[in-house]
């Protein structure tokens, strides 16, 4: 049985949403940046039932979601510059990953048994209101099978998981499109881990220049995987026409079958990104070309999703 769908606005619905997740249910929540697949932090069974709802490996951590800086502060140690961060860029699309305290209520399951945690706070009106009503962090990364591509509206979150869930919460389209920017502060420095809904320069301008992420056997953070958000289709990036076969994802004066944003606008395209490959894989095409992205502000985000989604796949 599909999930039912409920106006995220509505008091009743954040209120039924808090009760499901307290009782280790799973809720479709939006925010700004994709829809999540909302757990209880703390629940260990909760967050397994995630797990494998998603199909999700269970070495890859989870974002916890907090209402504001205070509850973060009961997960994680709280350095001076992610006080910075903070205080600049939330509630927004900006993850930070922290050194967790011995006493914080999140399971090791959550976090992949790492000694730090990924913490953000959302900025969508109806995520912030949920994690009020529930009184605690969230765990809740996209709400969609793994490696798949990510939810952007409440449609798609029914349509990929929606007879694992036991509520859905229709928010409307997400205004960034993108997931969040990831930043790891575990040394004394700021690392990139994950670019996102939220520019490197923006960041920059109070860290300093990031550093670069180094290899990993394991993921230090969510959205680190090699082939993630992919469509069904092949994918084949920087290119100016289409081939044989192919359907063609333009951007700027490369029209295409669908189009990011026909005046080259970064934000745009990074709103429809995800919407768009959804779309174009219903064109039925062998293989998605896609109309080279400017490598810069939200063209690097845009730029990962494309590469971690035409990365080779499983068994292949």
């Amino acid at each position: 049985m599909t999930a039912p769908v409920l106006p995220a606005d509505s008091p009743d619905a954040i209120a039924r949403a808090a009760t499901i997740l307290r009782e280790g249910g799973l809720v479709g929540m939006p925010t700004e940046t994709v829809y999540g697949l909302a757990a209880d932090a703390n629940n260990a069974a909760a967050v397994a039932r995630l797990y494998a709802a998603k199909g999700r490996p269970r070495f890859n951590p989870l974002i916890a979601h907090v209402t504001d800086a205070e509850m973060a502060r009961t997960l994680v140690e709280w350095p001076g510059m992610a006080a910075e961060l903070a205080t600049a860029f939330w509630p927004g699309p900006l993850t930070l990953v922290l050194p967790k305290l011995n006493a914080a209520p999140i399971c090791d399951l959550a976090n992949a048994g790492l000694d730090s945690v990924a913490i953000r706070a959302p900025g969508h009106a109806s995520a912030r209101a949920l994690l009020a009503a529930f009184g605690g962090p969230l765990v809740a990364p996209s709400a969609n099978p793994s490696g798949g591509v990510s939810p952007t509206t409440a449609q798609h979150v029914s349509e990929g998981l929606g007879d694992r869930l036991d509520l859905i919460l229709d928010g409307g389209s997400c205004t960034v499109g993108l997931e969040s920017t990831v930043i790891a502060i575990l040394d004394g420095r700021a690392t990139l881990l994950r670019p996102g809904g939220l520019e490197r320069a923006r960041i920059e301008a109070i860290t300093g220049p990031l550093a670069a992420a180094g290899h990993a056997d394991a993921p230090a953070s969510p959205g680190m995987l090699a082939s993630h958000y992919a469509p069904r289709a092949a994918m084949r990036l920087n290119a100016p026409s289409a081939g044989s076969g192919e359907a063609l994802l333009g951007f700027g004066a490369i029209a295409g079958d669908l189009n990011l944003s026909a005046s080259g606008d970064l934000a745009e395209a990074a709103t429809r990104l995800f919407a768009a490959l959804r779309e174009m894989d219903a064109l039925g095409p062998s293989c998605i070309a896609v109309a080279p992205i400017p490598d810069e502000g939200l063209g690097e985000a845009i730029n990962d999703r494309l590469q971690r989604a035409a990365a080779p796949r499983d068994g292949s």
